[in-house]
């Protein structure tokens, strides 16, 4: 082998190396992605659409309500709505969610909820999360998902970006 060409493969590897590093430190630090396993968020999000999660963002600030999350849960990540803070009263009565007593608007949603909870208090070093097809959502209101801790809280959605026809902002 030629010295211009050993050259060469040594600057294509430094280059392939390079790639995969600041790939790994792009996903392990600033953006991850998710495929969205079933229908518990349409009609925003819809089964196997693709979504851009900022990993970054919760380590400078907290979870708000109606920021979309993802959050482990096994064995595969969930994706979900903030819906309370620790501290809030959630409740569910004649298809309104309620938090503090003040009526959610929710214009994100289908359909009227139609199992009433609560009042439930959000415990400290929690979210209260629920998906936006609720009829059909495994999501706080359930005791196996519960409130989810900020700890095992993944990032939050940016939007969808496969399949492009479908590309958008999370809102």
């Amino acid at each position: 082998m030629s010295e211009t060409v050993r050259k060469e493969f040594m600057e294509w590897g430094k280059a392939i190396l390079w790639a995969v590093v600041f790939a790994l430190i792009v996903r392990s630090f600033l953006l991850d992605a998710i495929i969205v396993d079933g229908i518990s968020m349409h009609p925003f999000l819809e089964n196997r659409e693709r979504v851009f999660v900022n990993r970054l963002v919760y380590r400078f600030s907290s979870p708000e309500p109606h920021d979309i999350i993802v959050f482990e849960r096994d064995p595969t990540p969930s994706i979900k709505r903030v819906i309370a803070l620790a501290g809030q009263t959630i409740e569910v009565r004649d298809g309104q969610v309620m938090v503090d007593d003040v009526t959610l608007t929710e214009s994100y949603l289908a359909v009227v909820t139609q199992v009433d909870f609560g009042p439930y208090v959000v415990p400290e070093g929690t979210v209260f999360v629920m998906g936006d097809n609720r009829n059909v959502s495994l999501d706080s209101r359930d005791p196996s998902v519960g409130p989810v801790a900020l700890s095992k809280i993944r990032g939050k959605a940016l939007g969808v970006y496969w399949p492009l026809s479908s590309l958008r902002r999370a809102r």
